[in-house]
């Protein structure tokens, strides 16, 4: 599980910020990715506010990165939902508005399809080590 501070840091900021646990979904490279809804509750700001934070352009699909705003996932098409990944909202949260909330991420709970594809993995090395052996016994 991976925790990323992320509470409070002045305070003339108003915001109550409390620890949060966000279940991520899995993506590719592990990545797990927030939605709109999640960077809201963290940042304890409105929807509206996130979508002014986020470093998007109705011209571009991909705008380059910009430090001053939040920067989402790079996207396929202009209809894609913006995700954020959390060390991104972290950096916004500090270096932007000065925040230092708490993100949680938890990894997904096991489903069959992983169950299965862990049971096919462990299969495979197990005719790996066979070929393997063969192999050896063969050069000698």
């Amino acid at each position: 599980m991976a925790s990323i501070p992320l509470s409070p840091a002045s305070a003339e900021k108003s915001t109550n910020l409390s620890d949060a646990t966000v279940e991520g979904e899995a993506m590719a490279g592990a990545a797990n990715l927030l939605s709109v809804e999640d960077v809201q509750k963290f940042l304890n700001r409105s929807r509206a506010s996130v979508y002014r934070y986020a470093n998007t352009d109705p011209e571009i699909l991909n705008p380059p990165y910009d430090p001053k705003k939040l920067n989402p996932e790079i996207r396929q098409d202009k209809d894609d939902v913006l995700k954020f990944r959390p060390q991104e909202v972290q950096r916004f949260a500090e270096e932007v508005l000065g925040l230092n909330p708490t993100i949680r991420v938890q990894t997904p709970e096991d489903t069959v399809t992983q169950a299965l594809m862990r049971e096919i993995l462990q299969e495979l090395k197990a005719i790996h080590q066979l070929l393997k052996g063969t192999s050896v016994l063969e050069e000698e």
